[in-house]
């Protein structure tokens, strides 16, 4: 095994064998990450049915200004990313930090259960959604029999129910995976410094806004962009729950990429012009949550 020299520079042949080592994986990200993004760059400048495409400018990015069903999908999506994300990353640290108590018996019971849906087959877990949220399904039995609503709710036809359902199925599939993360922030923390603000007469309230918030801030930071990414992209949920109905009401920008790929008359040009709108709006949020939430010092 060859030395570092003393200045701290990898030997050239040293160096060499690294960039052999990574040189495969470089050439895959190539092929399939990268070659792709820029052929549906291309093709969202070409208009034309199936493979009969041809070049036409701006054509798709103007069309998408006076799109209503694109103008309908945009909103639907950031009405989702709004209200679920920050519930989901509330939820996550809530519960984990409830989970990291060394006195809770069976932990490792709660922690499985709440980390169980995002290993759920998708296409189970939404037919199991669409049950209990039926007319005549479990939860408005549940409400009825409690006197909080006299008449079923129409959870999959009405457009406002139908949105909270997407996002009460969003929330019960990820929580537990934000949770993961928080917990093993939560690990690395010394116990130390909870007993020295519990002895300095520290409330649960604070250690949680003074300490676990702070230290967690790394890892809250990448969650919510990975969560903002994730919600930007939602596609699941939708297809499988509502079909983006009633009326288009819970569609998805991807929901709709897929409709004018697949479902529609194929229209490959302007579902790739689509497409990079979510690859715009990815980067204006992870650089907005850098800027905000990130160390000013890095």
């Amino acid at each position: 095994m060859q030395r570092r020299r003393k200045s701290g520079e990898i030997s050239p042949a040293l160096n060499r064998k690294g960039w052999l080592f990574v040189l495969p994986s470089i050439c895959l990200i190539v092929l399939f990450v990268f070659y792709p993004m820029i052929q549906a760059f291309i093709t969202s400048f070409k208009t034309g049915v199936g493979d009969g495409l041809q070049f036409s400018g701006l054509a798709n990015y103007k069309r998408l200004l006076t799109d209503s069903t694109f103008k309908k999908a945009l909103g639907n999506t950031f009405l989702f990313l709004i209200i679920q994300v920050p519930i989901m990353i509330l939820l996550a640290l809530v519960i984990s930090s409830m989970l990291n108590d060394k006195k809770l018996k069976f932990r490792g019971f709660f922690r499985t259960a709440i980390f169980l849906p995002c290993v759920t087959s998708l296409v189970a877990y939404s037919i199991i959604f669409k049950s209990l949220f039926a007319n005549d399904g479990f939860v408005n039995a549940a409400l009825m029999n409690l006197h909080l609503i006299s008449s079923p709710i129409n959870w999959l036809t009405n457009a406002v129910f139908a949105k909270i359902l997407i996002i009460i199925a969003i929330t019960w599939r990820w929580t537990g995976y934000n949770m993961v993360f928080y917990l093993s922030g939560l690990q690395s923390i010394d116990d130390g410094i909870y007993e020295a603000a519990a002895i300095d007469g520290a409330t649960s309230v604070k250690k949680f806004t003074k300490i676990t918030l702070p230290l967690l801030k790394p890892i809250i930071l990448f969650t919510t962009i990975n969560s903002t990414i994730g919600t930007l992209q939602l596609f699941d949920e939708v297809q499988n729950i509502t079909n983006g109905g009633p009326a288009n009401e819970t569609i998805t920008i991807s929901q709709y990429i897929y409709n004018l790929m697949f479902k529609y008359t194929p229209n490959f040009g302007y579902a790739a012009a689509v497409s990079y709108v979510i690859v715009i709006l990815i980067v204006i949020f992870s650089f907005i949550q850098l800027r905000v939430g990130g160390d000013k010092n890095e």
